[in-house]
């Protein structure tokens, strides 16, 4: 008997609670028991819009935790409206998957990663040499930072936060003198106090930490 992975999709939290897991959910089974497969686990995506990128979503990325470690390759959803209705974020994940030998197959038996149409193929195809380039640039940047840092430079793409924030030097340099013996993470947790924080809203990290420091040698600090 096949085995396969369920996904399930809400894209309003005011849908979470209703009726429409239930909907997908019974679409699914009934596909699965009429074809003799066995769904083995269910991943369910809850308030996620189908335009989301599909590595941003938490039940897909469980998935895909799930498939790499079991040897699943198969999933089975209600309809293709469920796995992403933005066609460049279902052909970013459909090329994702198929890149790992996975199947994506409908309810209504449509296999959605192996298609005849030219333009789906053509879409599959710009996806994928576009993931490649990312995952290209991103290597180079990788390779980049390890080596400024092994050189002893804490610029990062020439960039300085002596240039750009001032600010974050302005507070920093008064933190290390009220308290000189304060630790990274100790002067990282008061700078998030003053709000400088990260994208994520945290507290800058050890690293950052560094690369500030190390520019601060002969900075002269900007007007309070």
């Amino acid at each position: 008997m096949e085995h396969a992975l369920a996904y399930l999709r809400t894209s309003s939290t005011a849908n979470v609670g209703g009726d429409s897991d239930i909907r997908q959910r019974t679409a699914i089974s009934s596909y699965a028991a009429a074809h003799g497969i066995e769904i083995v686990a269910e991943f369910y995506d809850a308030g996620v819009s189908g335009t989301d990128p599909i590595e941003s979503r938490p039940g897909f990325a469980a998935m895909l935790d799930r498939i790499e470690s079991n040897g699943v390759r198969l999933i089975l959803v209600e309809d293709a409206s469920r796995f992403a209705r933005d066609l460049l974020v279902q052909e970013a994940g459909l090329a994702m998957l198929a890149h790992r030998g996975v199947r994506v197959v409908t309810a209504t038996g449509e296999d959605m990663t192996a298609t005849d149409d030219p333009m789906r193929k053509m879409m599959r195809q710009i996806v994928g040499a576009v993931v490649e380039a990312e995952k290209a640039r991103l290597v180079m940047k990788l390779r980049g930072a390890r080596d400024r840092k092994a050189n002893g430079s804490y610029r990062i793409e020439g960039n300085s936060y002596a240039k750009h924030r001032p600010d974050l030097l302005t507070a920093l340099h008064g933190l290390r003198q009220a308290d000189p013996e304060a630790t990274l993470q100790q002067l990282a947790d008061r700078l998030a106090a003053r709000g400088f924080k990260t994208a994520a809203g945290k507290p800058l990290a050890r690293q950052a930490m560094h690369r500030t420091l190390a520019q601060m040698e002969g900075w002269t600090p900007c007007a309070s």
